[in-house]
């Protein structure tokens, strides 16, 4: 009962995070476009959560954080087949919370968030030995998004080595399928892009918590019992090692699969802890200290990203910049009484989101770059961030006589 206490507090304590993370947020140019444009399962995903709660930052956001939520809870209980005690499963809650690429998938308009939960759901499932319902499920996975090649892929390796007949012929014919609707595109000439895709999963996980999944990886491969998730997570890791080799990889397409192994990487991390004499655990609670304090200072520093401005000559250069300013500057707007304006497409998109409509109407919006640009007349404001200016922008009434 404690556990359970415990287990709901830390997922209160990420929901008011989550909360705060979409009242920081804009609507990005990407994300108005999936709205707006989209036709895929993502975009009707939005469309409805937007009519359930209103064309506002939380209704453009409320899916991925629910799907978050219920993946911390699945995350819980896939935990309980490879650890024994509650503690340690709350631990692996804790570092899957941290995690910088779920944290962003979370609060951002993507698929990250959505396939991360499925593919928990499902590997629960087969892990509960619930034939049925994965049977029913694993189908449907191929309607939601064309990641979910590599989950068939994985699942695929491991029914072959668990001699697995039925799930074998079922992954098999759904990679088959997935193929064939979506394709798999091998495009440009070949280039290395090995450093990128370290690169990439070391912003995802962290660099060391990316190092040590990456042993996790090949400890299993050489002595360990090689699980479902375990082939889930290597398959993603291999097939996107391959594909480095030749051309730049989507992550988005792997990172929900190498991140669902959290429980295997604290079995293992756990497992090497205890079977050592207390003096030969100061290296390893060294590594643990450093991994955490790490994760605990990106968990902060993303939720509080608008004070990193500061370090930045320019703006455009924060990680988090298509992310700001659009709020704000429609605020103004507003403020001013302006509801109707002609503006760059790249910004008019997104304020469409905040109600501000894009037509030839007598009021232009323009970015200022330097105070010999602003003209007569004009009605202009800062955008700033921790008393930091971002953008000046301005608004000019054009001349209708």
């Amino acid at each position: 009962m404690r556990i359970k206490i415990f287990l709901a507090l830390i997922i209160l304590f990420d929901l008011i995070f989550l909360l705060y993370g979409v009242k920081t947020l804009s609507i990005s140019y990407k994300e108005a476009e999936i709205l707006y444009n989209g036709s895929d399962f993502l975009h009707y995903l939005v469309k409805g959560s937007t009519y359930l709660f209103g064309e506002n930052d939380f209704g453009l956001r409320f899916p991925f954080i629910l799907s978050h939520i219920l993946s911390i809870i699945l995350i819980y209980q896939i935990s309980k087949f490879y650890l024994k005690r509650d503690e340690d499963r709350v631990l692996v809650v804790i570092f899957f919370i941290l995690l910088p690429g779920v944290v962003s998938s979370a609060l951002l308009v993507n698929s990250a968030s959505v396939v991360i939960f499925f593919t928990l759901l499902f590997l629960y499932l087969c892990l509960r030995k619930k034939e049925n319902l994965y049977s029913l499920l694993f189908p449907l996975l191929v309607f939601i998004d064309n990641s979910f090649m590599i989950l068939y892929l994985g699942v695929f390796a491991y029914a072959i080595y668990s001699k697995n007949r039925y799930l074998s012929i079922l992954s098999g014919m759904m990679f088959l399928i997935s193929l064939y609707l979506y394709g798999f595109g091998v495009h440009g000439k070949p280039r290395g892009y090995f450093l990128d895709l370290f690169g990439a999963y070391s912003l995802i996980f962290s660099p060391l918590v990316f190092l040590y999944f990456f042993y996790t990886m090949y400890r299993i491969l050489i002595k360990g019992k090689k699980s479902i998730v375990w082939f889930v997570s290597f398959t993603a890791l291999i097939f996107s090692l391959i594909i480095s080799f030749r051309q730049r990889v989507i992550i988005e397409d792997f990172a929900p699969f190498v991140v669902v192994s959290i429980p295997l990487m604290v079995q293992i991390f756990l497992k090497s802890y205890r079977t050592r004499l207390p003096k030969l655990r100061r290296s390893l609670k060294l590594f643990f200290i450093l991994v955490f304090g790490f994760l605990v200072i990106n968990f902060i520093m993303t939720y509080y990203n608008q004070y990193l401005y500061r370090f930045y000559k320019d703006p455009k250069k924060h990680f988090a910049y298509k992310y700001h300013i659009a709020k704000e500057l429609a605020y103004w707007l507003k403020k001013n009484g302006i509801e109707d304006i002609k503006s760059d497409p790249l910004i008019s998109k997104r304020l469409r989101f905040y109600s501000i409509k894009s037509s030839s109407s007598i009021f232009t919006l323009h970015k200022i770059l330097d105070e010999n640009s602003e003209k007569n007349g004009s009605k202009c404001v800062t955008i700033r961030y921790f008393s930091y200016p971002i953008e000046r922008y301005c608004v000019t009434k054009l001349n209708t006589k």
